[in-house]
């Protein structure tokens, strides 16, 4: 499942050129119509956690699996403007909905196994990603656009098809009786209030640690090109180098944490990302930029993984709730924040960025002790 959820948005990256070509949009017109896409994937995550809640996960990835396969050719074949926008939303919605409940389903699947398979399941967002980038940019110079689409689509239903009668089922939040806060007189309020503030500072861990990757993926390139006088092919590396590190390193997390916990886990991998953006925000030249963005990678990697499996086993709160609060504030750093930061760059120049947000991971390394919830699913008793 989350292969195919990275491969439709590894697809649709390849179709951008196409798609502003096709319906007569400048650049600011592109950019607005892509926050119809973020829009409808925020909107989805806040409320797909209710479903979770009252269902369980796997009806829901699996709703939401089967309505997004099409959804590519919604917007291929979207004729006017508005209906792109729609089909955008629509797309954006599908795929953010069904990123929260596979997620919940990925904690669920570490509690019945009891070891750590969510930095695996993020490599394998990735490597969708790269195959539907990859494979997308053949077929649309090849056989062309529609039947980019028309093959995306079938490779997409193929891969939910494998895995449909797989997908663990898991009780919904009301049936179970997870360990919670006590009950007696006024401790389930406080409880509640507790798991509260900790979801949320978990949220606020995911941002932090989500901005900066937002920020290489956005302004990476640019920053080599403008800056450091990059050329085309080495401004490529910058995102290039960061996601072929993280995707690496999400297939070792698992390994890493399972043996040395996650709270360890996490702190070195911010430490490691803060040296990543240092050495990028600091570099003298474009092939040290990289080398910090490699970093970075490697650092970042197994942080929201381990985060998302925190959200999942928190004590007192339904885990579709907690993971649907934590995933929406997560994808805001990659969605929202990379604008901010275009906005601020205009007056400061990228370099400074960078250097700067080495201290939102720091806040987050800060934070990291409401890690220690991730290893829940690993241990007895």
């Amino acid at each position: 499942m989350f292969l195919a959820n990275g491969f439709l948005i590894g697809s649709w990256a390849p179709k951008i050129p196409e798609f502003a070509a096709r319906l007569n949009l400048d650049e600011s017109d592109l950019g607005l119509m892509i926050v119809f896409f973020g829009v409808g994937s925020l909107c989805a995550m806040a409320l797909v956690g209710v479903a979770i809640a009252h269902r369980g996960s796997q009806p829901v990835v699996r709703a939401l699996a089967a309505m997004a396969a099409p959804s590519l050719l919604l917007v291929t074949f979207a004729p006017s403007v508005w209906s792109a926008a729609l089909a955008l939303f629509t797309l954006g919605g599908l795929i953010g909905g069904m990123d929260v409940a596979m997620n919940a389903n990925a904690v669920e699947v570490e509690r019945h196994e009891r070891r750590a398979i969510m930095s695996s399941c993020h490599g394998f967002w990735s490597l969708g990603g790269v195959i539907g980038a990859g494979l997308g940019g053949l077929l649309i110079s090849g056989p062309g656009v529609p039947a980019h689409s028309i093959i995306a689509t079938l490779i997409t239903a193929l891969a939910i098809g494998l895995a449909w009668p797989r997908i663990l089922a898991d009780p919904p939040a009301a049936a179970t009786n997870r360990p919670g806060p006590e009950h007696d007189g006024a401790a389930p309020r406080k409880g509640l209030l507790a798991a509260g503030a900790t979801v949320w500072l978990t949220g606020i861990i995911c941002l932090f640690m989500m901005t900066p990757e937002g920020a290489i993926l956005d302004w990476g390139a640019l920053y080599l090109r403008q800056e450091l006088g990059a050329s085309a092919a080495m401004s490529g590396l910058a995102f290039g180098a960061f996601s072929a590190a993280m995707a690496l390193m999400r297939f070792l997390g698992d390994l890493v944490r399972d043996r040395f916990g996650a709270v360890r886990t996490f702190r070195v991998s911010s430490v490691l990302a803060i040296l990543g953006m240092t050495i990028a925000g600091l570099a003298p030249t474009s092939s040290w930029a990289v080398i910090g963005f490699a970093l970075t990678g490697l650092g970042l990697a197994n942080t929201v993984p381990i985060a998302f499996s925190a959200a999942g086993n928190l004590p007192g709160l339904p885990q579709g709730l907690a993971i649907s609060v934590v995933t929406f504030m997560g994808y805001s750093g990659i969605l929202v924040a990379p604008s901010i930061i275009g906005f601020i760059a205009e007056h400061t120049g990228f370099a400074r960025i960078f250097l700067a947000l080495p201290l939102l991971i720091a806040v987050a390394l800060a934070l990291s002790g409401l890690t220690r919830h991730a290893d829940m699913p690993t241990r007895d008793g």
